[in-house]
């Protein structure tokens, strides 16, 4: 999906030609946040090459005062356009955001196509979502993106005038039809995700009353959960050395000591100043993880920019509620991932930072591509989702087959005797360890 038709052609902002020679230009505006220039560049210039784009040169320009009507000052804009002449590109990613003016005039200036950093994320998505859900999701926010720049997607109508003077502009008639379409188009995804939402939640809900907890992975794009779910689900999701290689949300079944089965979640990656309309449409895909159990937050220690990928994961899980003023409502594990690619030195470092306590929550250094330090975090999973289970003595006929199984497969069995009870009946004496909920379960039996 790359966006939406009319019954005629339209130029999308979507539309990117795969193996495009591109220029990639960092509009460092100093002021924000988050990741350093180098990194955002060295991000923005992953983006492009996520869906096919061959970045021929990349460059930051400081932005000291923003202009309306190029974002860029007239200098800037000259050099912009000779390293397009040097590089013999055919498109400007500008990763940043650009209004729909900013885009036009820079197109004019510049004789090449420009896409913006939304533009280029909805690209992405566009091509990787592959659930109808996803596809949706994607459709609604491009709409929401494309809703604002009809102006420029309609330029070949300008042959069309409408009303006198001044005040029919070119293709006004048909703009506004087209505006009415997407609006149109819009609401009907709106009612399709909702149903979706009821849908999801009645599932969730369902999970719930299931005995199965539920452990959500997430991270910042790239930092190497599908490859971590991979390996303790034996799956084989998409998992490769590329910004949001997978989107849709994917479940399985595992097995954890003391758990007969939890439920592994592999969420969409999240990514600095992630588009807005993307955080709304993808809102109740999201939200899978505000019911888990337990959180996963995968790290790429080795990035240099690993402490601001934090920043940027932990805001959105703030915006989702589940960091609050008075710390996380749901416990959160830190897994350290792609450990191996750490110096001995930095190694060294950071070893001495977990066994100070300086990290503000569990953490857990693991390398999900050779597995190291992950049976240590499947360990402490299952020691925080069993945290309140208890040691029972408990008696049960060996005629009642379904207990026993029950037992085996529910709790974690430590001892077994077979004994008598003071009829001669053979009964399984078992010291076994259960939660709460499970207690519960055995009771109800």
């Amino acid at each position: 999906m790359s966006g939406f038709e009319f019954g005629r052609e339209t130029e999308l902002v979507g539309e990117v030609t795969r193996g495009a020679r591109a220029v990639v230009v960092l509009p460092d505006l100093r002021q924000r946040g988050g990741l350093d220039a180098e990194s955002r560049l060295e991000e923005g210039q992953g983006l492009a090459r996520a869906i096919g784009i061959d970045v021929v040169d990349a460059f930051a320009l400081p932005i000291r005062t923003v202009r309306p009507a190029t974002l860029f000052g007239e200098g800037q804009v000259q050099k912009i356009a000779v390293a397009i002449a040097q590089s013999d590109a055919e498109l400007v990613i500008v990763d940043g955001a650009l209004s729909a003016i900013q885009q036009r005039n820079l197109e004019d200036k510049l004789e090449r196509k420009v896409i913006d950093r939304t533009g280029l994320i909805l690209e992405i998505f566009g091509e990787r979502a592959a659930t109808a859900e996803g596809r949706l999701q994607v459709e609604l926010a491009h709409l929401d993106y494309q809703a604002g720049r009809l102006v420029r997607s309609w330029t070949h109508l300008e042959r069309q005038r409408g009303g006198f003077g001044f005040l029919g502009g070119p293709g006004e008639t048909q703009i506004e039809a087209d505006r009415r379409l997407i609006r149109g188009r819009m609401a009907r995804i709106r009612r399709e995700l909702e149903q979706v939402r009821r849908t999801r939640t009645l599932h969730r809900e369902r999970r719930q009353r299931a005995p199965w907890p539920v452990i959500a992975l997430v991270g910042y794009t790239n930092a190497g959960k599908s490859t971590l779910f991979n390996r303790m689900t034996g799956a084989d999701v998409m998992a490769e050395d590329l910004l949001f290689a997978t989107l849709d949300p994917t479940m399985r079944a595992i097995r954890l000591p003391g758990l007969e089965k939890a439920i592994l979640s592999d969420t969409v990656g999240f990514i600095s100043e992630l588009p807005t309309q993307l955080v709304a449409a993808f809102r109740a895909t999201l939200e899978e993880v505000t019911a888990a159990d337990v959180i996963v937050h995968v790290r790429d220690i080795a990035n240099p920019a690993t402490s601001a990928q934090k920043l940027e994961v932990e805001e959105i899980l703030a915006d989702l509620g589940v960091i609050g003023e008075e710390g996380a409502s749901v416990p959160i594990i830190e897994a350290w991932n792609k450990w191996d690619l750490l110096s001995e030195d930095d190694s060294a470092m950071r070893r001495d930072l977990i066994a100070a306590g300086v990290p503000d929550r569990q953490v857990v250094p693991i390398s999900a591509q050779t597995g190291e330090g992950v049976e240590k975090l499947v360990a402490l999973l299952s020691e925080l989702l069993t945290g309140g289970a208890r040691i029972l003595e408990l008696s049960v006929p060996m005629a009642d087959g379904q207990k026993l199984a029950w037992l085996h497969a529910h709790g974690e069995v430590m001892s077994e005797v077979q004994i008598e009870d003071e009829n001669g009946a053979p009964v399984q004496r078992l010291t076994v360890r259960l939660t709460p909920r499970e207690l519960g379960r055995f009771v109800q039996l």
